[in-house]
């Protein structure tokens, strides 16, 4: 019995390491579960982004190329990246081609 509880703390503490956070804010009521986005991207075609967007990405990282490309309200742009070596990754920037931490 004592192995089976120690299993399942490790499976629970195993489990809750590789958590991720959400996208989505759950709200529940009563009646209902509601799902909201806390960053409401649309996606935009790479032509629209503004030529400091792309600058700053052909300056910081040369072997990149964008992929996707989304807006927020905010004019905030987040860029769905991938490189030469098959890693991907995402930039978040501002309209200016500032970097902003996400």
């Amino acid at each position: 019995m004592k192995k089976l509880i120690l299993a399942s703390v490790f499976t629970f503490v195993g489990l809750t390491a590789f958590a991720q956070e959400s996208d989505l804010v759950t709200i529940e009521t009563s009646t209902e579960v509601v799902a909201t986005a806390q960053d409401e991207y649309s996606e935009i075609s790479i032509d629209e982004l503004p030529d400091a967007v792309t600058a700053a990405v052909a300056k910081n990282y040369p072997t990149a190329s964008i992929d996707k490309a989304y807006v927020n309200e905010d004019k905030e742009y987040k860029l769905e990246v991938s490189l030469e070596d098959g890693t991907a990754g995402t930039l978040y920037a501002d309209e200016n081609g500032n970097w902003l931490d996400q």
